[in-house]
């Protein structure tokens, strides 16, 4: 005999008690309806029946079919044999109950719009809720009866979880109270309680005949439903390659920026740090780069679309969670898309009493690891090593007595540099509001000279909704952020300030002097723009190493008090109505409003010969970015027995401008920002104003959208959904203003279907496949299609000088948007209940890459116009898998993600055969190439093959019998012959080595233990090259890495370490080569905590919910073979960038 589920049991019975149940937000209007009212309504209904010798199978058929009442029972509880008549007219359905099952032994009740029959006897009903409506076997003959309760951690009860009997299909459902009755086969048997939302609880029967069961907030099924885009979605019915990070992979995490939550988290997102520098931002790159333009993705927050500055508003303790569109599902933001979609949602009230959490840090920030350079003895040594290679007099009588010198990397570092961060938020909810405020202020110190490296922020936050009516939602979103920056400077150049200094000053310069007359350059110190300290003392020149390498602590003095700031307003309203039931339309406006400003005072300086000022400047500029949005938004949700549909339809509008204004003031008589004004009376030539941005100083640019998107399955087995976007922007020329994105989407869920094997090793397995074209508007500023009018173009008649202005590059009206085509095929599984595996492959096609083209000279234009030529490829494959458990007190939770990317340039456009990157340290050759067939950007130079041992291997390197390097003395690189024809010339350069990396991945270990909670997090990459441009062995005197110690002499001919050598006549460290690429793979363990919460006993007389202590720390360990400062390097080239910092905290939560 078999049992029947007449009518899947319905989700919207589940009350507010989990986090999950918040971000499915769609079923929270079905909550009211599980009340007592609810069932009373049911009973009251007037119902007709008139049935003549029926049973009460057919009694409840007839019900059910006529009066629109439906039921949940087993077929096996009915007397089929006994047979009777009714007729009622009008009266209650309570009424037609009792008399059909007077003395039939049959109990029913109410469970939301279901009556649920059962019998009085012990036995239950099977009931599948994993699978709503099927039939399955009735249950085994049992030999223990079991009940219980399923609550949640608050003690709420848990209706519609499952139980059921581990290796059988016996099981139920638990009722409105969360109450259960089971037979189970005898002691021997496990019970497995589930619900969505909750980590899955065994439980061993034993001698036990009550089982009641605690479930609690499950990390993995956190992520059911996930933002799309304009509207939310199912995590089992999307068919895109969408990845996401939640409140819970964030909390208790102590990030800085939201963008390092993305970081080793997603498959897929690349996220570098540009800098370590308190308050830099990284580079993120989803599925590689599409563009030699802009390949940053497109940020959207709470439904406002901002630039990548906008993160910046964002205090990662607000945020609920962050989705990232990475395959033709971000197709619904059109031509802003091609680079991914990373939406963030912040963090609304929940529904009970107010709440007030705060969490808070203090830490100690260190530099991770320092590249190791030669102390004043060794350095003495190689430079009279090298100045004797050259033919020279050694310089150094006694190397010996200098010691070690100074270490100025030493110097410059701070080993305790402060940070703080502290955060405070109050929120709550009812049926009809719900408001978050928050408060955050984040204080970094810098581990590089704290005097002039810092980092302050100040975030205010409130979102509200309000629901007016039934019908009427209004509701806002509002952030205010301020950050201060002391100005550093550029930290990855050749000539970066203090690290670029204290990686090449020579380590016998001293900090300070004490004694000018024991200097080899007293003149230096002569002039009276000589930087002291606050002692008078005058800071240490170099009498050997110069250009821009000066003493730190000196240059340190030229920029203290400048600064960088800005302030960040981001604010939404929208008002929602819901004329009828399932149709929702939604209007909201917002607006992004960003100034940044910069104050800088130069006073006069002498930090060496070639660098010094002789007249003060302050230059003050700002500028403004002014965005507003106006989305609307239609959409429409209807289920219709196993169809399942929702249609979308909306319209955009933005406009953004910019301006900005530079003031610079010379000559103002003071020596120090803090006392310099522009106030000042100062010469008309003095005070020079100029625009930021360019002669007109505004940047208009407007873009108008019409969208459109389809979901549809059928049982949540067949899926499908659509997209079409038509996009019109104001950057583009006449003939391709607007641009047309459509995409598709369909995914099978095959565990839905009947013949699949239940309790078997698979749970869930859902394929899917997408594919979409979407645009990069980004790439391209406004009027690059225009011919703008510029000036400069003067010519003189006679002794006249006549002012003169021409078209800066030709215009080109057919100009238009990058277009990349994205295909993706993937699948997501659940193994064995607690395993589960997404993998996607994809390929992205980037057709008509925006470049600028070149002119030749006599066409008479200064600049170069653009154009849509190239095409470039991304293929990979990522895999992500997570695996979950509990053994008694101990749970813990596992995962692991890895990406895999290849870029390929495919083509530049008709006869070009690449373009080149640019040149670092003393060479006129390019450091990199953008050459068809090969990744984007990659290093191109000169391949060494060792060094010539003696002057027997330079006569052996021949071809044809003539000498390759006839010039080489023994101890100089032998240079590959790239091309064959017998010398060493520019045209043997080649590609060299990747910058990016092959391969990124992440791994993420969290366990609890009754009271104590550890997190472990690392991330790494592979597959890359570092260029290790800070080596400056291409200057003369310049500090040497420890390595040069082993440098080729005639007593240590074996090395492969080229000779020293000021002169360099065989440019062994002038060229780009092979030489100062290093392996740039890492792993990272980010982040490393313990923490402890407080017994809930000890807080009840308090009223306080929770009070946790921990121990972090960030960037704990860093194994890689790179030995610069840091392997995490934005574009893969190293000039001395600032490194990420060591960092231990101690830290506080508590929420009331």
């Amino acid at each position: 005999m078999n049992f029947r589920l007449r009518r899947p049991i319905p989700w919207g019975k589940i009350m507010k008690i989990t986090f999950s149940q918040i971000l499915i937000g769609i079923m929270v209007s079905s909550i009211a309806y599980s009340s007592p009212i609810k069932a009373q309504g049911i009973l009251n209904k007037k119902v007709n029946v008139t049935l003549s010798n029926t049973t009460m199978l057919e009694a409840l058929q007839y019900l059910q079919k006529n009066n629109n009442v439906k039921f949940i029972y087993s077929s096996s509880s009915l007397d089929a044999d006994k047979h009777f008549s009714l007729d009622i007219n009008n009266q209650t359905l309570k009424t037609v109950l009792d008399q059909v099952f007077k003395n039939n032994g049959i109990n029913y009740d109410v469970m939301n719009d279901r009556v649920v029959l059962e019998k009085k006897a012990a036995t239950a009903p099977t009931v599948n809720t994993t699978e709503p409506g099927v039939v399955i076997t009735e249950q085994a003959a049992a030999n223990v009866t079991i009940t219980g309760k399923v609550t949640d951690n608050t003690g709420q009860p848990v209706p519609g979880a499952t139980v059921t009997e581990k290796g059988t299909t016996n099981g139920i459902t638990t009722g409105v109270d969360g109450g259960y009755k089971l037979s189970v086969a005898g002691p021997q048997s496990v019970i497995v309680v589930q619900f969505i939302g909750y980590a899955k609880k065994e439980v061993v029967v034993g001698d036990q005949t009550v089982i009641n069961v605690v479930l609690t907030e499950d990390v993995k099924t956190i992520n059911e439903v996930v933002v799309v885009g304009y509207g939310t979605q199912k995590r089992t019915t999307v068919t895109g390659a969408i990845s996401s990070v939640k409140a819970n992979d964030l909390q208790d995490q102590q990030v800085t920026r939201v963008d390092d939550a993305l970081k080793g988290r997603v498959t897929g997102v690349s996220v570098v740090q540009s800098s370590g520098s308190p308050g830099s931002s990284p580079q993120i790159r989803v599925r590689g780069i599409t563009s030699r333009q802009n390949s940053d993705p497109l940020y959207v927050i709470d439904g406002i679309v901002v630039d990548n500055g906008g993160l910046d508003n964002v205090n990662p303790n607000d945020v609920e969670s962050i989705d990232v569109l990475k395959d033709a599902s971000a197709a619904i933001y059109g031509s802003r898309s091609s680079n991914g979609v990373i939406i963030v949602t912040t963090k609304k009230g929940k529904k009970g009493d107010a709440q007030i959490s705060y969490n808070g840090y203090v830490g100690i920030q260190s530099p991770v690891s320092k590249p190791k350079l030669t102390n004043a003895t060794q350095y003495a040594t190689l430079r009279n090593e090298s100045l004797t290679n050259d033919g020279k007099a050694a310089l150094f009588a006694n190397p010996a007595s200098y010691g070690t010198g100074t270490n100025w990397q030493n110097e410059i570092f701070e080993g305790n540099a402060i940070i703080h961060n502290h955060n405070l938020s109050i929120s709550g909810a009812s049926d009809k509001a719900n408001y978050y405020t928050s408060f955050g202020y984040l204080d970094q110190q810098g581990v590089v000279m704290p005097s002039i490296s810092g980092y302050k922020k100040f975030n205010f936050t409130v979102n509200t909704s309000y629901k007016l009516k039934k019908w009427l939602t209004v509701g806002e979103n509002f952030t205010y952020a301020y950050s201060k920056n002391k100005a550093f400077g550029n930290t990855n150049s050749v000539f970066g300030g203090p690290l670029s200094s204290a990686l090449n000053l020579d380590p016998i310069t001293p900090v300070t002097v004490n004694n000018v007359s024991g200097q080899p350059n007293q003149g230096d110190y002569a002039n009276a723009n000589i930087i002291r300290n606050a002692q008078g003392l005058p800071y240490g020149i170099s009498g050997y190493v110069g250009q821009e390498i000066t003493n730190p602590f000196a240059y340190a003095q030229t920029i203290a008090g400048n600064y960088n700031d800005a302030t960040n307003l981001l604010g939404s309203a929208f008002v929602e109505v819901e004329p009828i039931r399932g149709l929702k339309i939604r209007s909201q406006i917002s607006a992004k409003q960003a100034y940044y400003g910069s104050d800088a005072f130069t006073p006069l300086y002498y930090l060496n010969s070639s660098t010094s000022n002789t007249t003060t400047s302050q230059v003050t500029a700002y500028n403004r970015n002014l965005t507003w949005n106006w989305d609307n938004t239609a959409t429409y949700t209807r289920s219709f027995g196993k169809h399942n549909l929702t249609a979308l339809v909306g319209t955009s509008a933005q406009k953004t401008t910019s301006s900005g204004l530079q003031g610079t003031f010379l000559g103002e008589p003071v020596g120090s920002l803090d006392d310099a004004s522009i106030n000042f009376a100062l010469p008309a030539a003095n005070r020079i104003a100029a625009s930021a941005l360019g002669l007109d100083a505004v940047q208009p640019h407007t873009l108008a959208s019409y969208f459109g998107r389809v979901t549809y399955d059928y049982d949540q087995k067949y899926l499908f959904s659509g997209i079409i976007r038509r996009d019109g922007s104001s950057k583009f020329g006449s003939n391709n203003v607007y641009g047309v994105f459509p995409a598709g989407q369909i995914g099978y869920v095959m565990s839905r279907e009947d013949w699949f094997p239940k309790n078997s090793f698979v749970d869930f397995f859902k394929l899917r496949a997408s594919y979409g074209s979407v645009g990069n508007e980004m790439a391209l500023q406004p009027f690059r299609y225009a011919a703008t009018i510029g000036s400069g173009r003067n010519a003189v008649f006679g002794d006249q000088v006549y002012i003169g202005y021409s078209p800066n590059a030709p215009a080109n009206p057919n100009l238009k948007w990058e277009e990349t085509h994205t295909t993706d095929i993937g699948f997501d599984a659940t193994l064995l209940n607690n395993l589960s595996v997404t993998v996607d492959v994809y390929r992205k096609l980037t057709k008509g890459m925006l470049q600028q083209v070149s002119l030749p000279s006599y066409a008479g234009f200064s600049d170069q116009p653009y154009d849509n030529v190239g095409d470039m490829e991304n293929k990979g494959i990522e895999l992500s898998l997570g695996y979950n458990n509990k053994i008694g007190d101990f749970s813990y939770n596992v995962g692991g993600n890895i990406s895999y990317n290849k870029n390929t340039v495919l083509s530049l456009g008709n006869q070009i055969d690449h373009f080149t990157l640019g040149t670092v340290q003393s060479s006129t050759y390019e450091i990199g190439r953008v050459t068809p067939g090969q990744p984007l950007g990659e290093f191109y130079g000169f391949k060494e093959l060792g060094v010539f041992h003696s002057q027997a291997e330079i006569n052996a390197y021949t071809k044809n019998g003539q000498l390759i390097q006839p010039n080489a003395k023994p101890g100089d690189f032998k240079w590959q012959d790239t091309d064959g024809d017998g010398k060493i010339t520019q045209a043997d350069r080649q590609f060299l080595g990747n910058p990016l990396p092959t391969f990124t991945y992440g791994i993420n270990l969290s366990a609890n233990y009754k009271n104590f909670d550890f997190k472990l997090f690392g991330q790494g990459v592979w597959g890359n090259k570092i260029y290790q441009a800070y080596r400056r062995l291409d200057i003369p005197a310049a500090n040497y890495p420890i390595e040069a110690l082993n440098a080729w002499t005639t007593a240590n001919s074996g090395s492969n370490y080229p000779r020293l050598s000021d002169a360099d006549p065989n440019n062994n460290f002038k060229n780009p080569s092979n030489f100062y690429l290093q392996n740039g793979a890492y792993f990272r363990i980010k982040t490393l905590q313990l923490g402890y919460s407080l017994p809930a006993a000890w807080l009840k007389a308090a009223d306080v919910k929770r009070v946790r202590v921990f121990l972090s720390s960030n960037n704990l360990v860093t194994i890689t073979g790179y030995k610069g400062y840091d392997p995490e390097i934005s574009g893969g080239i190293d000039m001395g960038i600032y490194p990420q910092a060591r960092t231990f905290m101690a830290g506080l939560d508590i929420t009331l």
